[in-house]
């Protein structure tokens, strides 16, 4: 087909290779090569703390497609190479094994990183955080033989990595600096009932602790608090959140805040590079914000976007988020990304962990929290995405079908 010259995509996780797939499906015929500086070909990273830590499923199963899905696409796909520079007037890229690639389209979906934390000894071997399949694979290494797994941060991350780590036979303690877990993703009362179900399942949950620095020769062997006393452990694996990857773009001249800066179609402000997954930033028609999400759904549907754009398409992209989680036997599906909200309602039963929470902003529902109610997440994205007003008596009554409230 008619189109572009040449599209360079540096990334090579789940946006980048469904931007290369979603372009070849489109009919474009032209040069497109994927940079990506792990080693391994495109995944998917929510197992990595749950089945393939677990040693449920082999890492392959991460797997997007496999190296002969991007030969047969004629896909050049160059792993372990690390995009160092973009020259967006001379529209070149700088590749760390010495090439340059020029484009006439470029595509920036370097993703996110794990945040470190900045304190002593956060280097030495056995402190870990986990993004990839190398850092999933040295976790899995370190939770052998009943070790003593200590996790930094009471995020979804820690937590379902403290519940993969019990399946495990792991001793398990989680320290989280503030008086609650999960607390950027669910409202406090159900962040209790996750922390209750973690204290069930025999995890120590250290609460309003800040951690000081890590100790040991070559590798860590305690942690130190913030109040001075230490706790011994086998394994830290920290999950404070993460960041964007931006420094190539920023240092080409890009806009960047909290992300590379692009609007509905993912377009960057350089009329020839787009940005998409957990690098962008971009408006969401349906919250009325801008927002940078780290997500598998945005990964993979911006990116779909974003592709099309390159091609001349212009459908925008603007859906609820919609994330989940997987802690023991509860299955949480969070849709919306409610800010404020003054009501709660609760469906089903939470003995039962099958129960579903809607947050209310003046009648209008603006998120859910469904465990282990997944019918429930359909009519929900609705409602928040019509921004209607519901009937909190309505949705309370498991005798009333949401589908029927639409």
């Amino acid at each position: 087909m008619a189109g572009p010259g040449p599209i360079v995509i540096i990334g090579a996780g789940q946006a980048g290779a469904w931007v290369a797939a979603t372009l070849r499906e489109e009919g474009f015929d032209g040069s497109l090569t994927l940079v990506g500086d792990e080693g391994h070909v495109p995944y998917e990273r929510p197992p990595l703390s749950k089945e393939v830590l677990a040693g449920d499923q082999p890492v392959e199963t991460t797997h997007m497609h496999d190296r002969a899905f991007y030969d047969e696409k004629n896909i050049d796909l160059r792993l372990g190479i690390a995009a160092q520079a973009i020259d967006l007037e001379g529209r070149l890229v700088s590749l760390s094994d010495g090439a340059a690639l020029p484009y006439d389209k470029l595509v920036i979906a370097t993703g996110a990183r794990a945040r470190r934390l900045d304190v002593p000894g956060a280097d030495l071997a056995g402190v870990h955080t986990l993004r990839g399949i190398d850092d999933m694979a040295a976790i899995r290494g370190d939770l052998g033989g009943g070790a003593h797994a200590v996790i930094i941060g009471g995020g979804y991350i820690g937590l379902e990595v403290a519940a993969t780590a019990r399946k495990l036979g792991c001793r398990v303690t989680v320290l989280e600096a503030l008086d609650r877990v999960m607390n950027r993703v669910v409202a406090p009362e159900v962040g209790e009932i996750y922390a209750e179900t973690h204290r069930q399942n025999s995890v120590e949950l250290r609460l309003g602790v800040g951690v000081a620095g890590f100790e040991g020769d070559e590798r860590a062997t305690r942690v130190r608090l913030a109040d001075g006393s230490t706790l011994d452990g086998d394994a830290f694996i920290v999950g404070v959140g993460a960041l964007p990857n931006v420094e190539l773009a920023a240092a080409a001249g890009l806009a960047v805040d909290n992300g590379i800066v692009v609007d509905e179609f993912g377009r960057t402000s350089d009329g020839h590079v787009v940005a998409a997954g957990d690098v962008s930033n971009h408006p969401n028609p349906i919250l009325g914000r801008r927002i940078r999400l780290e997500s598998w759904q945005n990964a993979q549907n911006q990116a779909i976007t974003a592709a099309r754009a390159l091609l001349g398409e212009t459908e925008p992209y603007g859906e609820v988020p919609w994330f989940w989680s997987t802690q023991y036997d509860l299955n949480l599906q969070m849709v919306g990304l409610p800010e404020a909200w003054d009501a709660l309602v609760w469906r089903g039963d939470v003995g039962e962990k099958k129960f579903s929470v809607f947050y209310l902003a003046d009648g209008v529902m603006v998120g859910a929290n469904c465990i282990n109610s997944a019918r429930d997440v359909r009519p929900a994205r609705t409602f928040i995405a019509d921004k209607r007003i519901v009937d909190p008596a309505a949705l309370a009554d498991t005798g009333t079908q949401l589908k029927k409230l639409l």
